[in-house]
């Protein structure tokens, strides 16, 4: 009797050891795709967002090229206007 009594503690133990491994094994996969999904997200986002400050940065320069042409000529015309040619 008391030899059964053992027998069921231990199967009982075995199995509540077993149920936790099984339990944090989870977690861990769990955890190993949470972390594959948020680099999955996250990635492209920085793609994005290097290429728009790439954009951007092109773009200002374009502008700022732009802006000292047209001055260059406005000072050129306002030049010729008040320097005629001979």
């Amino acid at each position: 009797m008391a030899n059964e009594a053992i027998n069921d503690f231990s199967v009982a133990l075995g199995n509540l050891f077993d149920t936790a491994g099984k339990l944090l094994q989870q977690n861990v996969d769990l955890f190993g795709t949470a972390a594959k999904a948020i680099v999955s997200v996250v990635e492209p986002l920085t793609k994005t967002a290097l290429d728009l400050a790439g954009n951007v940065t092109n773009t200002a320069g374009q502008l700022l090229q732009n802006v000292t042409c047209t001055a260059g000529q406005a000072v050129q015309n306002v030049t010729a206007v008040i320097i005629p040619k001979k």
